[in-house]
């Protein structure tokens, strides 16, 4: 190529970046003055609708809406968003590319033996004409970028704690228990009250005694942005066998996390207005999201508003409550608890157990653990999350290490606490944002594994050392529900964005596809099929391995519970509280319909020839 092609071709590139960046600099600007017009937090007709609820406050309608207005106002922000920052990464792009092709234009015009004969005027004229186009060329880019800049950083400013719920003078409204059969006391063990001083203690010790706090300790257990933590050894009990979690329910979706469950004989018909194969229901004294869990004849669930956080243990057969845990006393926990929207309150995350020892997390950040009798064992604060809708990552156990996904505004990390001290483990810093997944188990080679999900990347850690195995970057946005995982195969998905298929041993991308979106409900992986729940009310099966849609079902509920397979049915619970059963199969069979008498968001828990349903009032007991 001699100089003359090179002096041609360079101007052509210089023109077409330099057309390219004027027009993302401009459409930056205009996004940056559309977003700095929205506050994703308040808005004048989210608070015209909250005034209207005041004076109707049983207008469930009406809640349903100020739901949904706020849902998609924040999803409209987060989109544009999105849509800024990939612009500024666009700008940057082309303004490399103008530079060089001037440069490269400039060295090759130098070069040129005859230079034009032009009169000095009009070279001045042509010198001032150039310095104006680039003076305001770098103008509108620099502009363009610090507009991008000050709109991606909005909500990572997002202060949790200057955004506590300021009401804290609201009454509670009383709870009945219904006398399915005659409510117990709470046993001694939990019922024991909190001796003069206990109240300015750090953490609760394993025997169940108070351990004071040197300022140097409280100060360490409010940290929560650890770069390493060296691993420490696991108890020396390694917890129960996958056999014993697989004839018990005892996380969120089951054993290991997979929505796969052992039981048969489960009910597919009820009728709980007639009473009809519905054993007992009982009312739970505070509200909670979080799914029933199962170990023996116990359940467990959590409740939480903003003046306490406690955890119920029934017995699963006949309803009674037999003690009540409470969270308190925990050094670094907030006097205030943070603000949280309505869908998510303060206990959204799934318990979880060892048989040994029940544990329990709320939105404060408080982490807390009770024997099966109700006895405190220990408690922590892992920091306030920084979340703006609240903390809804369930627990899960496994080999004496309790394992907790914490990613939040300020970063992500996934941690292991000691079953029996509550001490830190091992601690991984993750490349993740906010998330409101779940952790899952995953058995790959005869090893386990952990695999979360967030914005952007999918990854499995290492159970015992918490080392990052793999990460695949496919995922975008407010990431909330779980992966599924069967045959050596991942699959992550959320709404707006993408479901990836991912061989766990390769981290190759077997398919993906971008129609039917699951917003909260995990995705159900299991001998070559997956199912997804959409929010607005579609279940759908895919091929596994080839990403095909087998079918779907349109019945138009919206959705946030996960489905769960069990003695060769899926069961799917939608939020007005009717749960659908299918057939496990490539077909699209259904079973029954089955309305629950109240609304309902939670996983179900299943147990031999029961199904536990936790609706929003009362826990209900499904059996024939």
């Amino acid at each position: 190529m001699n100089n003359q092609d090179k002096l041609k071709l360079s101007q052509n590139i210089a023109v077409i970046a330099g057309i390219f960046c004027a027009a993302v600099a401009l459409l930056l600007l205009l996004n940056f003055w559309q977003i700095s017009k929205t506050d994703p937090i308040e808005s004048k007709a989210l608070e015209a609708l909250v005034e209207r609820l005041k004076d109707d406050a049983n207008n469930e309608e009406l809640k349903e809406e100020i739901r949904n207005f706020d849902l998609l106002a924040r999803k409209a922000y987060f989109n544009s968003q999105w849509q800024v920052e990939t612009g500024a990464y666009m700008l940057l792009f082309g303004a490399i590319v103008l530079a060089f092709a001037l440069r490269v234009y400039y060295s090759a015009k130098s070069k040129i033996e005859e230079p034009e004969k032009v009169l000095e005027n009009e070279i001045a004229s042509r010198i001032i004409a150039q310095k104006g186009i680039i003076i305001v060329g770098a103008a509108v880019m620099v502009l363009a970028l610090l507009a991008s800049f000050l709109s991606v950083n909005e909500l990572k400013t997002y202060d949790v704690n200057a955004l506590v719920a300021d009401n804290e003078s609201s009454t509670e409204d009383a709870v009945e228990v219904i006398n399915v059969a005659p409510a117990q006391a709470t046993t001694n063990e939990a019922s024991e009250e909190v001796a003069p001083g206990e109240n300015e203690t750090s953490e609760v010790a394993i025997d169940g005694t108070a351990t004071e706090a040197t300022p140097e300790e409280t100060a360490s257990e409010t940290v929560t942005e650890k770069t390493v933590a060296e691993p420490k050894p696991a108890a020396a009990s390694s917890g129960p066998s996958l056999a014993d979690i697989q004839i018990n329910h005892n996380s969120f979706r089951g054993p290991l996390a997979q929505g796969v469950i052992k039981h048969k004989n489960i009910p597919t018909e009820w009728d709980s207005a007639a009473g009809t194969n519905v054993l007992w229901k009982v009312e739970v004294p505070k509200h909670g999201f979080n799914s029933p869990i199962i170990w023996g004849d116990k359940l467990f669930v959590a409740g939480a508003n903003e003046a306490s956080r406690e955890v119920y243990c029934y017995n699963r057969n006949d309803g009674k409550l037999l003690w009540t845990g409470v969270a308190d006393n925990i050094s670094g926990s907030p006097a205030t608890p943070p603000r949280v929207t309505d869908d998510t309150g303060l206990a959204a995350s799934t318990l979880t157990t060892d048989g040994n020892a029940v544990f329990a997390i709320f939105g404060t950040g408080d982490v807390i653990a009770f024997d099966m009798n109700g006895k405190r064992l220990w408690a922590r604060n892992l920091g306030v999350p920084d979340n703006h809708y609240g903390h809804s990552s369930s627990l899960i156990t496994w080999d004496g290490k309790l394992f907790v996904q914490y990613d939040t505004n300020r970063g992500g990390k996934v941690m292991a606490l000691d079953n029996k001290s509550g001490e830190t483990v091992w601690e991984t810093q993750r490349q993740a944002k906010i998330s409101w997944a779940s952790p899952v188990l995953a058995e790959v080679d005869g090893k386990y594994q952990l695999v979360l999900t967030a914005d952007p990347i999918v990854a499995g850690y290492d159970v015992e050392t918490g080392e990052e195995l793999w990460s695949v970057e496919c995922m975008m946005g407010e990431v909330g529900a779980s992966v599924g995982y069967a045959d050596g195969i991942v699959v992550a998905a959320n709404e707006y964005a993408r479901m990836v298929a991912i061989d766990i041993r390769t981290q190759e991308t077997l398919w993906e596809d971008d129609f039917y979106l699951p917003e909260a409900a995990s995705l159900l992986a299991h001998d070559g099929l997956l199912f997804a729940a959409t929010s607005y009310g579609v279940f759908v099966c895919y091929d596994l391995k080839e990403g095909e849609l087998l079918w779907e079902d349109d019945f138009g509920s919206p959705v946030y519970s996960s489905p769960v397979l069990a003695d060769g049915k899926v069961y799917l619970m939608d939020n007005d509280g009717v749960m659908r059963i299918y057939e496990f199969s490539r077909e699209l069979k259904k079973v029954g319909e089955n309305a629950l008498g109240e609304m309902s968001g939670p996983t179900p828990a299943f147990a031999d020839g029961r199904i536990y349903i936790r609706g929003d009032e009362h826990v209900f007991c499904i059996g024939k």
